[in-house]
């Protein structure tokens, strides 16, 4: 028999396809534990998707005011546990605003140093579990690598190698190690030699550009809608960072630029913080060759919010009854509002507290700024596959312990 010609229509070719309503998470390995997100797909095109943050249980803001004002540190670094030290200075920034404090220049070097370490970590973390997300787990453990490197510094400076404690109202618990200056460069050379391998291994990949350009993409109007800031706003072109636009510390004394994208994908976010791990070693090279190598971390002047030298406590009466009341009865903090902001490794972070007078906080509320990335997320992945949810989600680098209300 002759073949016969059959005129086939390409819709006859497509499988029957209907909408579907999935859940990922909470117990999805890449929604934090506590993200739920319900997604409306079509075959495998997203429609639409509505994001649930879920709870830690935790009550960060109401545990803050139930203690002292010194027993709030602890949970302070629970908030953004891949850069605890950012809020940790945060914290002390704000009470110290509100009391009228402001600490010795040292300190402030200080607490620069610690907190552009602990952004490298952050910036590290993300970057790592977004390449590994895409199948890439070697410049994965690299990062992880290089994240220990500089965790093994912290644990050094501050005894604790995540949850450090180590801000205190008005200074600091301990001066710097005199060791630091040289294991900063030391470490800082370890991490530039992973960035260029990493940079070897990825950049020009092809499955590594083809799931992040052009996936995820926000404009720079939206973005500013939702309130985002940090490397999400920075990565549509918006120049805002809080070192440059409010400083603080000694952030004015230094030179640094702010890393910017253009198209605002999953691409440009992951550039952005790579970027800006190589501006924050510039700033501590910077801070290593500015920062006294003596004089005061805590001020002197105010006994009625800085706890006394150990040896006085254990040597002077006044000494003893200055600790005694710090411990039990806390820093009177005088009466007032306050809001007070640094740059974190997501952006703004900010603390709104009040003070009734007392050693215990009032009121203590915080703007965390992977609140606000998350609401742009379902704009982020309408029409784009389910396989980039994960990555998209990696790039805005949600943080259970800010999100938690």
């Amino acid at each position: 028999m002759e073949p016969q010609d059959y005129d086939i229509a390409e819709d006859d070719l497509a499988l029957p396809a209907e909408p579907m309503r999935i859940n990922m998470g909470p117990s999805h390995p890449a929604m934090h534990g506590t993200i739920r997100m319900i997604v409306d797909v079509d075959g495998e095109s997203i429609k639409n998707v509505d994001v649930q943050i879920g709870f830690l249980h935790r009550g960060f803001e109401k545990m803050c005011e139930r203690g002292t004002w010194t027993q709030v540190f602890p949970y302070t670094d629970r908030l953004n546990y891949v850069s605890p030290m950012i809020c940790n200075v945060g914290f002390a920034m704000a009470v110290e605003k509100l009391a009228g404090i402001t600490v010795p220049e040292r300190c402030q070097w200080y607490r620069t140093v610690l907190s552009e370490l602990s952004r490298i970590t952050d910036h590290l973390t993300c970057n790592g579990a977004m390449a590994m997300e895409l199948g890439a787990f070697t410049p994965f453990l690299w990062m992880m690598k290089a994240r220990e490197h500089v965790w093994d510094l912290l644990e050094e400076e501050t005894g604790a190698r995540m949850t450090h404690s180590f801000a205190r109202i008005g200074g600091m618990a301990k001066p710097p190690t005199p060791n630091l200056k040289h294991r900063v460069e030391e470490v800082l050379l370890a991490v530039e030699d992973i960035l260029v391998e990493c940079e070897a291994l990825l950049f020009k990949n092809r499955i590594f550009l083809d799931r992040l350009q052009g996936v995820g993409a926000i404009s720079a109007a939206e973005a500013l809608q939702f309130s985002w800031t940090g490397p999400t706003l920075r990565s549509t072109g918006v120049a805002y960072d809080v070192r440059r636009a409010h400083p603080y510390l000694v952030y004015d004394q230094l030179e640094f630029d702010i890393p910017v994208g253009s198209d605002g994908d999953n691409f440009d976010r992951y550039m952005v913080r790579h970027e800006e791990i190589k501006q924050s070693i510039r700033i501590l090279r910077q801070c290593n060759k500015l920062m006294p190598d003596d004089g005061p971390i805590d001020v002197t002047d105010r006994p009625e919010v800085v706890l006394p030298p150990k040896n006085d406590v254990y040597t002077t009466i006044e000494g003893t009854i200055q600790h005694f009341k710090l411990i039990m009865e806390g820093a009177k903090i005088p009466k007032g509002e306050v809001y007070s902001f640094v740059e974190g490794g997501n952006g703004e972070f900010g603390f709104f507290i009040v003070s009734d007078g007392s050693g215990t906080p009032y009121r203590v509320r915080i703007r965390p700024p992977c609140v606000f990335t998350l609401q742009g997320f379902p704009r982020m992945i309408r029409g784009h596959m389910i396989a980039d949810i994960v990555p998209t989600f990696g790039s805005v680098n949600m943080i259970g312990g800010e999100c938690d209300r």
